[in-house]
């Protein structure tokens, strides 16, 4: 019998390596937290109620809104008022089966331990009822900005939201003009180069939304494959949070210092 070589497992050891950024953006889903098995029973009963199997919305729905994922299956519900609705319901009557995602507990800690200097967002597929249920049952710090599913016209792979999040954390990177909110007021934005932002994502979708707007990208291997990661064009990918640590903020140059280690070693 001819044998069969397996692929060598991924190989997370690159040497730590330390960024300067203006800003973090993170995902909520499977970044912060893993709901997978709360999502997964909101599907199913959400699919009995519209007449569409429970695994074929699974199989669409990842790193995308609900609201997209209807207009795909089912048109007749995409609409807010029942997408804000359904979701709402997910922390309050399956709040026990989420946990968070390794390390992220503590970074986040430590983000809301300087004082609410360092400029950090969440931009999520979610709506605002979803998020903040999650957050509350967590017991999780809950940043000054969020950017949630009904306040863009396009979902993730679009850039639209986390440009959003870049620009109400008062950062224009000159893709939107200056009409977001700013530091001072409309039109105070302060202008820093893409790729000055961070990304922190686990999904396909979000990655490529992370890069369409030419930030860095760190991508978590908690909900999909090394490679499909790294085709949608992830900077670094790691294990966990845990690989992502704060290290310092630099008041004088207004940049947060964060470590990477244990990435995929290309």
């Amino acid at each position: 019998m001819k044998e069969v070589s397996l692929p060598p497992p991924p190989n997370f050891s690159a040497p730590p390596s330390t960024h300067s950024f203006a800003a973090l953006l993170f995902d909520m889903d499977g970044t912060l937290i893993d709901s997978t098995p709360a999502i997964i029973k909101h599907w199913h009963a959400l699919g009995t109620l519209i007449g569409v199997p429970g695994p074929i919305i699974l199989e669409t729905s990842h790193g995308r809104r609900t609201i997209d994922v209807l207009a795909l299956l089912a048109p007749q519900y995409a609409n807010w008022d029942f997408v804000c609705e359904a979701e709402a319901r997910v922390p309050r009557e399956w709040g026990g089966d989420a946990v968070e995602v390794l390390g992220a507990r503590g970074l986040l800690e430590r983000l809301g331990e300087s004082g609410g200097v360092v400029p950090w967002a969440i931009v999520t597929s979610g709506t605002r009822g979803l998020v903040e249920g999650w957050l509350g049952v967590m017991g999780m710090v809950r940043p000054r900005v969020l950017v949630c599913a009904e306040e863009v016209g396009e979902g993730k792979p679009s850039p639209e939201g986390y440009r959003l999040g870049a620009r109400r954390l008062g950062f224009g990177d000159g893709s939107a003009g200056r009409n977001g909110e700013g530091k001072g007021g409309a039109g105070a934005l302060r202008e820093v180069r893409p790729e000055e932002i961070l990304v922190l994502e686990d999904a396909p979708a979000g990655v490529r939304a992370g890069k369409a707007a030419g930030y860095r990208v760190v991508a978590l291997a908690t909900t999909h494959t090394i490679e499909q990661l790294r085709e949608a064009g992830a900077d670094w990918i790691v294990e966990d949070m845990r690989s992502v640590t704060m290290t310092d903020w630099d008041a004088k140059t207004e940049r947060v210092g964060i470590q990477i280690t244990n990435a995929l070693v290309s």
